[in-house]
């Protein structure tokens, strides 16, 4: 057993844990906060992303004595108040989900994504990799998010609100 000091959406929250819990069940069942899912539980379909001092990673494959004293945000930590984030807000417009479970891990995973885009980190399919802040086509949206899977396929939807959301902040 291990004290671990999460910083989970701006607050501070210590757990006592076995030195084998991932991060994912500290935050479902150490800290009952179910808004990240866990799907496959082997980093295969992106239910579980999250946030990590503002990179995406999957929480069920990272254990959570690793993250000591880390920020750490999840879908709950988004909104400000009532007022949604604008990739939740986008999510809403385009009907960017069906049955939910993955929208969690796809929000994060998309906020995560345009922070690396806006870096200049390129994908698989960057055309141009000297080009700054260029805008992200719908390939490359599909490329950097392929990670993410939804059973319900809302991917063009799921696409849309991406491209909004990345086209308002360039």
């Amino acid at each position: 057993m291990s004290l671990v000091t999460l910083r989970v959406n701006g607050e501070t929250k210590s757990l006592n844990i076995d030195t084998r819990t991932t991060l994912l069940d500290a935050l479902r069942e150490g800290l009952a906060m179910k808004g990240s899912k866990k799907g496959c539980d082997h980093g295969q379909c992106g239910a579980c992303t999250v946030l990590l001092e503002g990179r995406r990673i999957y929480a069920c494959l990272t254990l959570a004595v690793m993250h000591d004293g880390q920020e750490i945000t999840t879908i709950e930590g988004l909104a400000r108040g009532e007022e949604q984030h604008p990739m939740q807000a986008a999510f809403l417009k385009h009907d960017g989900f069906q049955c939910g479970y993955c929208t969690p891990g796809q929000i994060c995973s998309s906020i995560g994504m345009l922070a690396e885009a806006r870096m200049g980190m390129p994908s698989h399919v960057t055309a141009d990799l000297m080009a700054a802040n260029a805008a992200l086509s719908d390939d490359e949206i599909r490329e950097r998010m392929s990670g993410n899977l939804c059973r319900c396929s809302a991917y063009p939807n799921i696409v849309a609100a991406i491209r909004d959301v990345s086209r308002a902040a360039a």
